[in-house]
C-alpha cells in the first residue's frame, strides 16, 4: 500500500471520483461528507503514511477550521486544500497555518499525485527526523544530574574553569564529566555536541534562561 489519502468533501460526485481514481493509483482512501465525520473518526498518523485532501468551502465546520482543529488535537497528517474558487487570503492563511498544498478544481490527475507524493515525501522526512530526535533525547536522559549540568554549561560555551566555578568542583572533576558526557552522547567534537543541543531545543532553553536571568 503506498499510503492513506482521506478526502473530506460534501461534494459526493467529487469523493466518488477521487476514491475511484486513487485507489486505481494504488492508495487506500477513507471518504468524509462533512469534517465532523472525520472528526467523529480521528485518523491516526502512527499506522501508515497518511495525508487529508480537505475541501475549503464545507457546510459546518469549513476546511480552515478543521485544519485549525486538527492541529490542536495533535494530528500532524499533511493536509493538501482543494477549492473550487481562488481566494488568495484564504491560501494564503491556509499555508501558513501550515497545509501541504493548495490545489483548485477542478484538480488534474497529474497535480494531485504530484501534490500527495510531496506530502507523503515530506511526512516521512518528518518522521526520521522525529525519530533522531528521540534519540538524541533518549541520550540525554541517560545523564546524570551533574552531567546534565555540565553538559548545559559546554554548550553555553562555558570552559572548564568556568564551570568549575560555577559547580564548585575541581576542574580535574569537571573534565571527568566532560569526557563522560562526550561519551554517553556519542559525540566526537564540541561542535558535534552544540549541534545536538540546538537540535532538541536545549541550546535555546539555556539562552532564554540566561537571558531571563540578565534581566531580573
Amino acid at each position: 500500500m503506498q499510503g492513506l489519502v482521506h478526502i473530506v468533501d460534501d461534494d459526493l460526485s467529487f469523493l466518488t471520483a477521487m476514491e475511484r481514481h486513487l485507489k486505481h493509483a494504488g492508495y487506500e482512501v477513507a471518504v468524509y461528507p462533512s469534517a465532523q465525520a472525520l472528526l467523529d473518526r480521528l485518523p491516526s498518523d502512527d499506522s501508515v503514511p497518511g495525508c487529508i485532501l480537505l475541501d475549503v468551502r464545507i457546510p459546518g465546520i469549513d476546511g480552515l477550521a478543521l485544519q485549525k482543529r486538527l492541529k490542536e488535537l495533535g494530528s500532524t497528517l499533511p493536509i493538501i486544500f482543494v477549492s473550487g474558487h481562488v481566494d488568495i487570503p484564504v491560501t494564503v492563511r491556509a499555508l501558513k497555518d501550515g497545509a501541504e498544498d493548495f490545489l483548485t478544481k477542478p484538480v488534474t490527475s497529474d497535480d494531485l499525485l504530484t501534490a500527495i507524493e510531496r506530502a507523503f515525501a515530506r511526512r516521512r522526512a518528518f518522521r526520521e527526523q522525529q525519530t533522531k530526535l528521540d534519540v538524541v533525547r533518549a541520550l540525554i536522559a541517560k545523564l546524570t544530574p551533574r552531567e546534565r549540568q555540565v553538559f548545559e554549561l559546554i554548550v553555553a560555551g562555558k570552559t572548564n574553569k568556568q564551570i568549575s566555578s560555577i559547580l564548585g568542583a575541581g576542574e580535574r572533576t569537571i573534565k571527568a564529566h566532560r569526557h563522560g558526557v562526550m561519551e554517553k552522547m556519542q559525540v566526537r567534537s564540541l561542535a558535534e555536541l552544540v549541534s545536538v543541543a540546538e537540535r532538541v531545543g536545549v541550546l535555546g532553553g539555556i539562552h532564554d534562561s540566561q537571558q531571563t536571568a540578565s534581566l531580573s
